[in-house]
């Protein structure tokens, strides 16, 4: 069933298979992804087609400096007939919200993300309203746009399950996408799963075998970032939500990989997404110009590998 929802995904998207990987991983962990990359590598794209070849309800928010938190989850209107107040639900009402430059927006809209996607629930007024699920943030942001743009506060950034660093695709792809583009070749998006194929999906990935000394090795990757002593370059470590989502990406990784069990190749595989947006670097770091693949690798090759 992944071959077949990969082969109706490349109807739209050429290349770009470890994104693709990453929003599969999503949904079947119900774990909300960062896809940071310059413009124009077909993040919306992809999202988008994932939603239709799903048959998922999708939404889209481009995210500005003027946003406001009720753009997003909704509010209370005022009934002149009635002489009462409605609710208007928002965009967050949906399976998938496609949160695009989610980085253009200021703290208030950022905090107005931090309850639904960590309680699956919207408060509007007195009310609290639960999201049916699967509900998925997929946000995008661009690096290299500094003019307009805010750092995402770490409390949000640990509700990601995954960052995925998006880069260019192959000259040969490049090509195959202007042709594409320029002759208008791309074929629609159809739909080949329902939500009951992807329930039984998450059930099959949950028995997903996973050897004890091989969790211990994920925790001890975890605790590697927050050893003081080992870990110069770090402020801060990885926190249990991402001992938590590295053994969940880690059993979905494999079960897109076509094997029934987790091995230490699975979890090397996903540890640069799980984590890369979880450290904090100290100032001597920052000034070294040191980023954080470079010390979750140097941390991969000094942990004991099962």
């Amino acid at each position: 069933m992944i071959e077949t929802v990969k082969k109706e995904l490349s109807k739209a998207v050429i290349g770009q298979e470890k994104m693709v990987d990453a929003l599969l991983i999503g949904l079947l962990c119900d774990g909300h992804i960062l896809l940071e990359g310059v413009p124009g590598l077909a993040k919306t794209t992809t999202v988008k087609a994932l939603s239709q070849a799903l048959k998922l309800d999708f939404k889209r928010v481009q995210f500005t400096p003027d946003l406001l938190p009720s753009d997003i989850i909704g509010a209370e209107i005022y009934d002149m007939t009635n002489n009462s107040f409605k609710i208007k639900q928002g965009p967050i009402f949906t399976n998938l919200l496609l949160a695009d430059e989610i980085n253009r927006a200021p703290a208030k809209v950022q905090s107005a993300l931090l309850e639904v996607m960590q309680e699956k629930q919207v408060t509007i007024g007195d009310t609290s309203f639960a999201i049916a699920p699967p509900f998925l943030v997929l946000a995008t942001q661009n690096p290299i746009e500094q003019e307009g743009a805010y750092e995402l506060p770490e409390a949000q950034l640990d509700r990601f399950m995954l960052k995925v660093v998006i880069g260019y695709n192959t000259k040969e792809e490049e090509l195959r996408i202007a042709q594409t583009v320029a002759n208008h070749s791309f074929k629609p998006v159809e739909a080949v799963m329902d939500l009951e194929a992807l329930e039984r999906m998450k059930k099959e990935v949950e028995q997903i075998h996973m050897d004890e000394e091989v969790e211990k090795y994920i925790v001890d990757l975890i605790f590697a970032t927050r050893d003081e002593k080992q870990q110069k370059y770090l402020q801060y470590g990885a926190s249990p939500r991402a001992t938590i989502d590295m053994y969940k990406a880690a059993k979905a990784y494999a079960y897109i990989k076509g094997k029934d069990h987790v091995s230490p190749v699975e979890i090397a595989a996903v540890a640069k997404d799980v984590l890369r947006h979880r450290i904090v670097l100290n100032y001597d770091a920052q000034a070294r110009e040191i980023n954080p693949d470079s010390i979750i690798e140097e941390i991969i090759q000094e942990v004991d590998i099962p």
